[in-house]
Parts: structure tokens; sequence; C-alpha cells
């Protein structure tokens, strides 16, 4: 009986030790989302349209991945506390298809490493860090309802709503 008791109560300490529902929730549910979302619309997207803008003066669609593939190196970098890589200045001046669909994939994976690195007590630890979780997942989306308007108006179905099955509907 005593060794049930002392085994009840490890595998008590240890799930509530693995109970992050903040980073959880976020890397599950929002993270990995948009992730799925932006690296399929890169993929989507024809090689021939990646310098195509809605309007004049607006961002490419190339621009508006390497907007998020900046975003991702700078906001991950403070996750993992490490000085902004190299590649996020590389971003910039990328321009083909091939290329910018790399980078914006392998800076997801580097965000991905950040998030295995996290709890929310390190999530709250400080302003920094807390904006820089909640930055990597809410700009991801914003980039994303953009991506979609460019996908859309240039006769493709955003990935988001091809998974549902919704092709004429709204997403």
């Amino acid at each position: 009986m005593r060794v049930t008791g002392v085994l009840v109560c490890a595998l008590m300490a240890c799930a509530a030790r693995a109970q992050n529902p903040l980073v959880t929730t976020a890397t599950q549910r929002y993270f990995n989302g948009v992730r799925r979302n932006l690296e399929a619309s890169a993929d989507a997207m024809p090689a021939s349209k990646y310098g195509f803008r809605l309007t004049e003066g607006q961002m490419t669609f190339a621009e508006w991945l390497n907007h998020a593939t900046q975003r991702n190196y700078s906001d991950c970098a403070v996750m993992k506390g490490e000085s902004v890589p190299e590649a996020e200045k590389e971003a910039a001046k990328l321009k083909h298809k091939g290329e910018v669909s790399k980078a914006l994939k392998e800076s997801f994976a580097y965000c991905a490493e950040a998030l295995q690195g996290m709890d929310d007590q390190k999530a709250i630890s400080s302003p920094a860090m807390s904006n820089a979780l909640l930055h990597v997942l809410v700009h991801n989306n914003e980039i994303y309802g953009n991506v979609v308007g460019y996908l859309r108006v240039c006769g493709f179905i955003p990935p988001s709503t091809a998974r549902r099955g919704n092709q004429g509907k709204k997403d």
C-alpha cells in the first residue's frame, strides 16, 4: 500500500508539472494551425504570382511571407534567449518561391524549437517573453488573413478553407 501511495504521488507530481495549458493551447491550437496555413499558402501560390500585389503600395505575396519569416526569427530568438539569427536579415532579400518558402518553413521550425523550451512560467516571466509568444501567434494570423486575399484574387482556395471542404464559402 505504501508503494502504491508513493507511486500515485509521484505520478500526480509529474502530471502537475507537465500541465502548461497556456503554452500547450497556444502551440497546438494557434501556432500549429497558422504554421500549417502559411506554409501551405506558400506552396499553393504559383511562382509567377510571388511578385503579385493586391494594389499599388501593398506588399507582394513574397514580401508578406518574408515579413512572417523575419518576425518569427525575431520573436522566437527572444523565447530562446538567443541573438536574432542572420537568417532574419537575409529574408528581406528573397523574391523567388523556392527560397521564400524554404525560409518561411525554416523560421517556423526555429519557432517550434523555441516553443518546446517554453512553459507557462517562462511565458509570463517578463513582458518581452509574453510579447514574443503572443506576437508569434497573433502576427502570423494577421499575415495569413492578408495572404488569403492574395490567394482568392489569384483564383486559389486558401488552405484553411480547402481543408474544411468549403470552397465556395468565406473563411
